[in-house]
């Protein structure tokens, strides 16, 4: 079976972010709707509506404001790839393209914390872009994931691990997930 080839979307982000959250690629119910973790059952924006004390039932044009204004950026570390389905496990190894992150950085050089949504972000971003940007001043921390193929993992757990994107002077830790 031929496996599709997808796109992701453009950064959301300005140019005073300090902190940039990563996913490796949207998954079909967020392609579909042209918004970053689109899946009713996927928890970010359910977290990140705790995180930063927004209404759960925002628009996402508002949620994406409250990320812009909270100096919080979101990507996802491959700009193309081949995947059947949504899942990162489908995602084809050899088929795997990054974003731009040298010129990301370059355009947003206050980010010093690098926040991965699951293991896979950390793994694409460890094998497609760590030797192409200088990582001097960037440390990066692996959160639970938020997709609900992540379901080993209580909510709490996860919404207490991601506590620390809103609270940058709390030292990073590795969560494993």
């Amino acid at each position: 079976m031929d496996m599709e080839h997808i796109y992701s979307f453009g950064p959301i982000s300005d140019q005073n972010a300090d902190a940039l959250i990563l996913g490796s690629m949207p998954g079909r119910a967020s392609l579909a709707a042209g918004q970053y973790y689109a899946h009713s059952q996927n928890v970010f924006w359910r977290i990140i509506s705790e995180l930063l004390h927004l209404d759960p039932v925002m628009s996402y044009e508002s949620r994406v404001q409250a990320l812009k204004s909270s100096r919080i950026a979101l990507w996802d570390v491959l700009r193309s790839c081949k995947r059947e389905g949504s899942l990162d496990s489908m995602i084809e190894s050899d088929m795997q393209t990054a974003n731009n992150f040298h010129q990301f950085f370059n355009d947003h050089p206050q980010i010093t914390r690098i926040f991965f949504n699951g293991a896979k972000a950390e793994d694409c971003f460890n094998r497609h872009v760590l030797h192409t940007i200088d990582a001097g001043s960037l440390r990066y921390t692996r959160l639970p994931s938020t997709s609900p193929a992540n379901a080993s993992i209580p909510y709490s757990r996860k919404l207490e691990s991601w506590q620390m994107i809103a609270s940058p002077c709390q030292p990073l830790t590795l969560m494993t997930n």
